[in-house]
């Protein structure tokens, strides 16, 4: 699932690249990628179609654009990819239409089409006027961003005091800390120098800022690197991610760890995959 870093990433390329793309035909391929209005295909069409996406923001693995009709506003547009949704930008070429195109947005000889292998990925217009937390609830739901100000050591021992849950758990907790998942959870943690099955709060105020300060730095590197490609994840153009070939220790089960040449672990923490290094990230540490 694209985290974080993948869906700034697809942010800075929707900002940047795509620009103020004007809808003047909505192609809804698969109805279920429409979450709102639920059931309603021809309103959604209808809501976008004749205007402008603008600028685009996120909120954890939420994207968000601004909607623009004849210089006015007209709500917005939000998407999750989920687990396999991926944007892709045609300017001006005629690209077959592949039968994992959910929805497509087409304008003056250009086209966003939407791809999506699994069809978990969910598309929402909010109103205008209405905060889009009330049509996507998923954002209420939602932590500090890890670069915020307010994401630090001492927000994370008030948020994770009396709490037994492994670390690894409480970091892929998307009302801890928005945007973080299985790849940068194991990675920053490594980096910190703290196994991933550790209580919560058996964790010191120092252990917690190193955390917070890797994880930070570790969501920086892919932001710059494109983010990761392990399975599904490309960019616009449909480029892989490369921050997948200097990983620490994700997805490196039984190969040497990059530092202390110790096998690297994996184990299963609330029914997702862990990997960490028991040299380098010791209890205690």
């Amino acid at each position: 699932m694209p985290e974080l870093p993948e869906v700034e990433v697809v942010r800075r390329a929707l900002q940047h690249g795509v620009g103020r793309f004007l809808i003047r035909h909505v192609e809804i391929r698969l109805a279920r990628t429409v979450a709102f209005p639920m059931g309603d295909c021809a309103a959604f069409t209808a809501a976008l179609t004749g205007c402008q996406l603008t600028s685009w923001r996120r909120r954890g693995k939420y994207l968000l654009s601004q909607l623009v009709r004849q210089g006015r506003p007209a709500g917005r547009l939000g998407v999750h990819l989920r687990m396999t949704g991926r944007f892709r930008w045609l300017n001006g070429e005629d690209a077959p239409v592949c039968p994992h195109t959910r929805v497509r947005f087409l304008g003056d000889g250009k086209e966003l089409r939407f791809v999506d292998t699994r069809s978990f990925g969910r598309m929402w217009w909010v109103p205008p006027g209405t905060a889009a937390s009330r049509v996507i609830t998923g954002l209420q739901k939602l932590g500090p961003e890890p670069f915020a100000a307010a994401f630090d050591g001492a927000y994370l021992e008030r948020r994770l005091r009396g709490s037994r849950r492994p670390i690894k758990t409480a970091l892929l907790d998307q009302s801890v800390v928005a945007g973080v998942g299985n790849i940068y959870g194991d990675e920053c943690l490594f980096l910190a120098g703290i196994p991933p099955h550790v209580a919560s709060d058996s964790l010191s105020r120092g252990q917690l800022d190193r955390l917070c300060g890797q994880l930070v730095q570790v969501l920086a590197s892919s932001i710059q690197q494109g983010g990761t490609s392990f399975r599904d994840f490309r960019d616009l153009q449909g480029v892989n991610g490369n921050y997948g070939q200097t990983a620490w220790v994700y997805g490196r089960s039984g190969v040497p760890c990059r530092r202390c040449g110790a096998p690297i672990q994996r184990q299963v923490l609330g029914g997702r995959s862990s990997h960490w290094c028991p040299h380098c990230q010791r209890e205690g540490g």
